[in-house]
């Protein structure tokens, strides 16, 4: 377990990473709202969005599995971390984001301008 342990603070950074790629890519569709800096800002948001939805999920199913069948007690409200990221990835499905992904980086065809992906 500790190498999952060490895998997952690996993944973690790797989220932070993208999210700093994100924000720069947010802030540079601010300064100069053309249509590339908007689409890029929205494949880096999706990126890190469907890789941190992969990561949180993994991380409450880890909390699980390292605490036994104890970390499901009520008195410790572990259930609640698993539920809460689990509610965002319904909210916010990775599903739609992986095509658009895809597509902008292989075909070089802009995401739609809404707030889907």
């Amino acid at each position: 377990t500790l190498d999952r342990i060490g895998r997952m603070a690996a993944r973690l950074s790797a989220g932070d990473a993208l999210l700093a790629v994100a924000g720069e890519a947010v802030d540079a569709a601010k300064r100069e709202a053309t249509a590339e800096n908007v689409a890029r800002a929205s494949i880096e948001v999706a990126k890190a969005r469907a890789w941190t939805t992969e990561v949180s999920l993994e991380a409450g199913n880890l909390l699980f599995e390292l605490g036994g069948s104890r970390a499901s007690l009520r008195e410790h409200h572990f259930d609640r971390h698993w539920r809460n990221a689990r509610t965002h990835t319904l909210h916010d499905p990775v599903r739609w984001k992986y095509p658009a992904i895809g597509n902008y980086l292989l075909n070089d065809v802009l995401p739609p301008r809404r707030g889907t992906i």
